[in-house]
């Protein structure tokens, strides 16, 4: 079977390639693509293998001209590669057709061709290094690589000289970790830069080191820090060639000598013997200069309480080092900080002996012993002051919104912080959400007036209060002292019961779920209710079920007021009115005008996957869902969470839900004035999950639902 390559295979194989396998040599061709292509550039199934070889510059370079006769070529890759992979048939040079004889070599990044004579003269060459030549990680260089270049009339005959060097002939003061160059007057044959060519040596000891080559200068790399106060001498051999093979005429030689004032620590924070030294203290030790960081480490820098390690990170800066235990120190407790000899400042001078300093902790920490409100109290009202108690007093400017936080699961609320004697309080910027539960805490960088910390976080959570209905709950609607009217066949209340203060004939249309008895005027209007009913006298009113609803509207109105403005103040009015359209975050909400409409579209409730949240909507006068007409039902709905027993509506008049018939109402209405649902005659069923309460005035359901949440 033929299969053509994949955009994703063509990362691989050339893409005028055809490949013929069947399902046996499949794993074949995935074991060849392993071992003969170790990188690629694009990354291929999430992952990247290795870094192609690629050639980065030539000398001579592409398309040059009048290139001396006696030229060598050297070709530059982007990674150090493997000299075997270099043959005279993966690197050549070519007259036209004809193979030009030399030699190869091949020294860390760099592959020289050596012309076993010299180039004609006024000929055009070309160079190849050919796809297959492998870095020192095996992998191979994917494309060929060409270049031509033209001869001139004569060879290079000029020797090369070393122009500077760094450091300079006769330098003092320098550094022990510096690395040694010399500059060229002209591009090197890198062969001959080696450890043969450039040396550096105390006085006739050679000092061991490394060294590169790269554009035209050479560099050696001490493997030590050098000796301080110590003269060296560095040499740039006749061995060292330019491309054309032309030697430096002499030996280069040049002399320096390394700084001598090694570092001291100057100062200590805390300083030597220091006592009630706090808690959480970071340790501190300033330089004479500045220093290596990276021999400034845990290594180097340790604290101990006795003989015992303390955990803790080393970090440094400008002159400074600083030690940060992992937990905070023990109090009344000695502890000794050390910095070694293997400190060292950036010329390579360590300092001369170790530093060693002790200091003394402060006495027990301060604690919180206790708060307002508790933890895990609920019932918090929703303009509540959090107040936490110290058992000492504190240092007030460690007290701060820094210090004591107040969050909703992951929200920071915003509020000031105040301090007086040993108490901090947090003061919201507005009032707390309903029925939410939130976390205080004082962090550890709350300090005593000694500059002791509290020994850890100290956190503490409360919920606040929602809307208590008490045995106002147990009604799916309840009509005041004015009765409950059902004008439909299919009115049902399900999970609760009906009730009024008024006598039991203003009960009409129901059937009672609890007794069988039928409270109507209507045989035909017969709503079921799966609870009880609960009137007054005479039928079939008791003491116990009037006592009973008279609890109720007691328990409603209480309710009522703690949904008003002056109970729950701060609410806002998006929609200038309307609700319609909206999708309201948990909050408490009040109507400008005075009254709220769901008329524009649906209404949509997000707790943002709060379960807890909770809405409050507060109008003066009326509330109306729908308009009018067969389709201008409008529904509440609940998103992320969002409960119906979480949803109160504040109503200071008369609520009309969906007079049309239909929707889907949701939440506690408790007006005071009466509230209807639909119209006599509609066939559309209305849902309300949650509470249909009037205060002084009936309850008017048409083929309407009250699920009882």
């Amino acid at each position: 079977m033929k299969k053509n390559l994949t955009q994703k295979e063509n990362t691989i194989y050339p893409t005028n390639k055809i490949v013929w396998f069947s399902k046996i040599n499949l794993l074949i061709i995935f074991v060849i693509t392993t071992l003969f292509f170790q990188c690629k550039k694009t990354e291929f199934a999430g992952e990247t293998k290795g870094v192609c070889p690629e050639v980065v510059s030539t000398d001579p370079a592409n398309a040059a001209v009048g290139v001396p006769t006696n030229k060598i070529v050297v070709v530059t890759f982007n990674t150090p590669m493997n000299g075997s992979t270099f043959t005279s048939s993966t690197f050549y040079v070519k007259q036209g057709t004809t193979v030009i004889a030399g030699t190869i070599t091949s020294s860390g990044k760099t592959a020289v061709f050596t012309p076993t004579v010299n180039f004609s003269s006024n000929t055009l060459y070309t160079a190849t290094v050919k796809a297959g030549v492998k870095d020192l990680e095996k992998n191979a260089m994917i494309a060929d690589y060409v270049w031509s270049f033209t001869t001139g009339t004569a060879p290079d005959i000029i020797p090369p000289t070393v122009i500077s060097t760094d450091p300079v002939n006769n330098a003092t003061g320098v550094t022990h970790n510096k690395v040694i160059v010399a500059n060229f007057s002209e591009s090197m044959n890198p062969t001959t830069i080696n450890s043969l060519t450039f040396l550096l040596k105390q006085g006739t000891t050679a000092v061991s080191g490394t060294v590169s080559y790269s554009g035209v200068s050479a560099t050696f790399t001490p493997s030590v820090n050098l000796l301080p106060s110590t003269t060296y001498n560095a040499t740039i051999t006749t061995g060292a060639q330019d491309l054309s093979g032309n030697a430096i005429t002499t030996n280069y030689v040049w002399s320096f000598t390394t700084g001598t004032t090694p570092p001291t620590v100057v100062s200590t924070d805390p300083i030597n013997n220091a006592t009630g030294v706090s808690l959480n203290k970071v340790i501190v030790a300033n330089f004479s200069t500045a220093m290596n960081a990276s021999t400034i480490n845990s290594l180097t820098y340790m604290l101990k309480q006795g003989t015992t390690a303390v955990a803790g990170t080393v970090s440094y800066s400008g002159v400074s080092a600083s030690f940060t235990p992992s937990a905070n120190l023990l109090p009344s407790t000695t502890y000794n900080a050390t910095i070694t000899t293997g400190a060292q400042d950036v010329t390579g001078n360590a300092i001369v002996t170790n530093y060693v300093w002790s200091f003394t902790t402060g006495t027990i920490p301060p604690t919180v012993v206790s708060t307002d409100p508790i933890n895990n109290a609920t019932g918090v009202s929703l303009n509540k002051v959090i107040v936490a108690n110290f058992s000492t007093a504190m240092n007030a400017t460690t007290i701060n919104s820094l210090t004591y936080l107040l969050k909703q699961g992951t929200t920071a609320v915003a509020g000031t912080v105040s301090y007086s004697g040993v108490s901090a309080s947090f003061t919201p910027s507005a009032n707390l959400l309903p029925n939410t539960t939130y976390n205080a805490t004082i962090t550890t960088g709350a300090q005593n007036v000694s500059g002791t910390a509290i020994a850890s976080n100290y956190n503490w959570s409360f919920t606040t209060a929602g809307i208590v209905l008490g045995t106002a709950a147990n009604f799916g609607s309840f009509g005041g002292n004015a009765g409950v009217t059902n004008q439909g066949l299919n009115t049902v209340i399900n999970n609760g019961s009906i009730g009024t203060t008024a006598a039991s004939t203003l009960i009409t249309g129901f059937h009672d779920g609890l007794t069988a008895d039928v409270y109507t005027e209507t045989p035909l209007n017969v709503g079921n209710v799966t609870g009880g009913i609960f009137t007054a006298p005479p039928f079939p009113g008791t003491a116990v079920k009037f006592a009973i609803a008279q609890q109720a509207l007691a328990d409603a109105n209480v309710a009522y007021l703690s949904m008003s403005p002056a109970s729950k103040p701060g609410g806002t009015d998006p929609g200038a009115g309307e609700l319609g359209g909206l999708t309201l975050a948990p909050g408490v909400y009040k109507s400008a005008s005075g009254t709220f409409n769901i008329s524009n579209g649906n209404l949509t409730l997000d707790a943002q996957g709060n379960p807890n949240a909770t809405w409050i909507f507060q109008t003066a006068a009326g509330l109306t869902v729908g308009i009018a007409g067969p389709t201008g039902a409008k529904s509440v709905i609940l998103i992320n969470g969002a409960q119906p027993k979480n949803v109160f509506w504040y109503v200071g008049s008369t609520a009309i839900i969906n007079g049309a018939g239909g929707g889907v109402m949701v939440g506690t209405i408790i007006a005071s004035s009466g509230v209807s649902f639909s119209t006599a005659g509609n066939a559309v069923q209305t849902v309300l999950n949650g509470r249909a309460l009037s205060l002084v005035a009936s309850v008017t359901m048409v083929n309407t639902t009250i699920n009882n949440q």
